[in-house]
């Protein structure tokens, strides 16, 4: 706490995973005593999860596609935008505006640096957006959720601030409690998820996949799988021909306690994903969605891989055969998954929202704070009396098998 009432604006863009991070961080600002506005488009005032004290204001949102012809369009509406902004920062008067990426943010984050008013962005992949990296010259601090992040220039390094990113408190609230008993001869609960609509190629290729694995590995399962409403029947067939107990449906609203149950979870990499992976400490097949932006999921995947928390197919290499593999790999012997489950939470970086709170606290205040916890791997972004320890560096968890 600072002891002063101050306001911000978080400018987002109209997708979930741009805007539940910056869901988390209007909590935690409200909690502090603080007031918070949000900008951002129409799709994104409808995002469910917003909290109810939090003002959503509405700009037009200027894309820019392939079609140069276009350009004139989108540069005229990022234009009244930014009017637009700089009319709400005339009358909420910011101390600092913080933008999460997507075209939404681009207005406000352009008003907010010509009116001389304190900004940041927080970037969610490991891999620089593009509204993100046309700003990172112009702010003031650049918030990452992962140690190494591409497209990020060199000459910009001074000031990054690795915090994580914001995830559920339900999911927090799980972080301490031990990995589920895996016995030798028990059940192993399988979760896949493929999003908001669960993505085709799990189901077509998970249930023959686990079909491959050894008999004694494969009657031990048990699976929690979502997917499209149009992929549901034939995947519980496939499910019934293999002998394979599953619970389908398209949308489970107690995923929560779904990954907490879980032994191994096969899906997406979205940034999201991957936090709420690593705060919990699950182990993980990912397969990165081939389309997306400068191929940001298969970076998401490359520090949780490395440590040894989860394995990355490829979509164009991801067959029932190399599923069977990779799950093998991590379930090698009775500890195995165990072991992953440890070097996945490692990762996790759960004062996120509390690091970012405090970052965004840091202007507009008194002199720059020196309560930023940033992973001590990353001196790189320790700069103006920022602490380079964290109490979310930790060495041990407790009860878990290591």
């Amino acid at each position: 706490m600072t002891g002063a009432n101050r306001h911000y604006v978080l400018a987002a863009g109209g997708t979930g995973g741009h805007l539940l991070p910056a869901f988390a961080l209007a909590a935690e600002l409200d909690r502090r005593g603080h007031h918070v506005a949000l900008v951002t488009d129409a799709r994104g005032a409808q995002i469910p999860g917003k909290p109810d004290f939090l003002t959503a204001h509405v700009l037009p949102v200027g894309r820019f596609g392939k079609n140069p012809l276009g350009w004139i369009k989108g540069l005229s509406a990022v234009m009244e935008g930014r009017r637009m902004a700089r009319a709400l920062f005339d009358s909420f008067q910011p101390s600092a505006v913080v933008g999460f990426g997507g075209y939404p943010s681009l207005p406000a984050l352009l008003a907010a640096t010509s009116a001389g008013i304190p900004s940041v962005v927080h970037e969610q992949n490991a891999v620089l957006g593009r509204v993100n990296r046309l700003l990172s010259g112009r702010v003031d601090a650049i918030a990452t959720a992962y140690p190494d992040v591409e497209r990020l220039k060199p000459k910009f390094l001074r000031k990054v601030h690795l915090v994580g990113n914001p995830v559920r408190h339900e999911l927090l609230d799980l972080r301490e409690e031990d990995y589920p008993e895996l016995t030798e001869d028990g059940l192993i609960r399988v979760l896949v998820t493929g999003g908001s609509q669960g993505a085709r190629v799990l189901s077509e290729v998970v249930p023959d996949g686990l079909a491959m694995l050894p008999p004694a590995l494969r009657m031990r399962l048990q699976v929690t799988q979502q997917c499209r409403p149009e992929d549901l029947e034939a995947v519980r067939e496939r499910y019934r021909t293999h002998d394979i107990p599953a619970e389908l449906a398209t949308y489970f609203e107690d995923m929560a306690a779904r990954l907490a149950d879980a032994h191994l979870f096969i899906g997406r990499a979205g940034a999201s994903t991957i936090a709420e992976l690593t705060a919990v400490g699950r182990p993980a097949i990912l397969v990165p969605l081939p389309i997306a932006t400068d191929d940001h999921q298969a970076a998401n995947t490359v520090e949780m891989v490395k440590a040894g928390g989860a394995r990355m197919i490829r979509q164009e290499r991801f067959t029932g055969k190399e599923l069977a593999k990779q799950i093998m790999a991590l379930a090698d012997n009775p500890k195995g998954l165990a072991n992953a489950a440890y070097a996945a939470w490692s990762c996790g970086r759960p004062d996120a929202v509390k690091d970012l709170a405090d970052l965004v606290e840091s202007f507009g205040g008194a002199e720059m704070m020196d309560v930023i916890r940033v992973g001590a791997n990353t001196a790189r972004g320790a700069t103006q009396g920022v602490a380079t320890g964290s109490a979310s560096n930790r060495t041990s968890m407790g009860g878990r098998a290591a």
